[in-house]
């Protein structure tokens, strides 16, 4: 099979894995009850983003090829997903947060590192075939948000027991399995290299905490601690959004819109979005310079957020949603990549991987974290489950969090002009 098929299905089902639950789960707990402790799921996404990506990272690097790494890691991630949704079928009415938790946990820390491991596997490959990933590649990852928006559409349209997957436990079984999948075909890409005889490196060079040092730089220090503001935003719609639109269900006059009955599906627009907006970056880049694009994504949340507290699943109203999740795609995108865009552009070169990894830790590790516990704070100060009529104010305390951290960062960021 040629290359870069392969490739593209590994990627396919990376995100396929992810977006099976990722959008849904938070509509689930709603259901039996957890609706409080949604937080506390999509937060331990972003805690084990601080360490695992760096510990797996390591361990591919010196002691097991990458593939064999990543196999390993789905296969942990599958069994104990599916071991998640094993015990809601055992449990029957009465799932607990603590089991339930714990097994989700284990789970979730085996697969964020499989994120940058795929990457790590395509970019050997690719090179290994004598091509240029970074010309190569992004066609490639394409089919990764392919994936991920084809998971939620299954987990949206696909009923079991008279019960569709977006309201039920089955959408954890459906993503273990495809993790184990994934854990079968990782062992059949190209082999990555292992450098065991590398020398001793130093403890901050090994957790690449050199990059630190672009904290004495002011510039850099806002850009990264507005990144990790910002990166706050990231987990409240994946969280709380499935979990907004299927509160409709209780009031008559909207128990039947598609919105509510499929609103993982009206989701879904968003990852189409971002595929799109992602080929509008180099003339966005280009053109405006990475101040006026970062304060695009900034205005396009406050626009994400507001869009869902005005708008409802009946016609007019439900053209706000499907307008908040076309702005998604520069909201996700212009923060991002742009954002990974400018550290490559403006760290040392000995430092530029460690400097995208502190990117990504500021952002999808304490930013996402520290975003989704006080979006649950906001949200259990609303008490939106039991008075779902405040489910809008909650929704324009985050657009005036976005708003406040757009303004504050025109102001104090100051790149150089190259």
């Amino acid at each position: 099979m040629n290359l870069k098929i392969r490739l593209a299905i590994m990627n396919f089902l990376e995100f396929a894995v992810w977006g099976a639950y990722l959008t849904s789960l938070g509509r689930y707990l709603g259901n039996i009850g957890l609706g409080s402790e949604i937080k506390w799921f999509f937060a331990m996404q972003g805690i084990v983003s601080i360490f695992m990506p760096t510990l797996m990272g390591i361990l591919a690097d010196k002691k097991i090829e990458a593939q064999k790494v990543l196999s390993l890691c789905h296969a942990f991630a599958g069994v104990f997903m599916a071991g998640a949704g094993m015990y809601c079928i055992s449990a029957g009415d009465g799932v607990q947060f603590a089991p339930l938790f714990v097994l989700y946990s284990v789970s979730v820390a085996f697969f964020m590192p499989t994120i940058a491991l795929v990457n790590s596997v395509a970019y050997n490959a690719l090179g290994k075939a004598g091509m240029d990933p970074v010309k190569e590649f992004p066609p490639i990852r394409v089919f990764g948000t392919v994936g991920f928006i084809c998971s939620m559409l299954f987990t949206n349209f696909v009923q079991i027991g008279g019960v569709a997957m977006q309201d039920s436990y089955t959408q954890l079984i459906s993503s273990g399995i495809l993790s184990v999948v994934l854990c079968g075909y990782a062992l059949t890409m190209p082999a990555c290299p292992v450098d065991k005889n590398k020398k001793k490196e130093s403890f901050a060079d090994a957790f690449g905490l050199k990059a630190f040092s672009l904290f004495k730089n002011y510039q850099f220090a806002i850009f990264f601690i507005f990144s990790m503001l910002l990166g706050a935003a990231l987990q409240i719609t994946n969280g709380y959004a499935n979990t907004f639109l299927g509160s409709f269900a209780a009031d008559p006059q909207f128990a039947d819109a598609f919105a509510v009955k499929n609103s993982n599906a009206l989701i879904s627009i968003s990852q189409a979005s971002e595929t799109l907006c992602i080929l509008l970056i180099p003339f966005f880049m280009k053109r405006f310079g990475i101040k006026k694009v970062m304060l695009i994504s900034m205005f396009a949340w406050v626009l994400r957020f507001g869009f869902f507290g005005l708008g409802t699943p009946a016609f007019p109203g439900v053209l706000l949603f499907i307008l908040s999740c076309i702005v998604y795609g520069m909201a996700f995108d212009f923060f991002n990549i742009s954002g990974s865009l400018y550290v490559n552009e403006n760290a040392a070169e000995n430092i530029r991987s460690s400097a995208q990894g502190l990117f990504m830790m500021m952002t999808n590790g304490f930013g996402a974290t520290i975003g989704t516990l006080a979006a649950g704070a906001v949200i259990d100060a609303y008490d939106v489950f039991n008075t779902p009529a405040n489910w809008p104010s909650a929704w324009y305390t985050f657009a005036g969090y976005a708003l406040v951290v757009a303004v504050l960062f025109a102001f104090l960021f100051k790149p150089e002009k190259k």
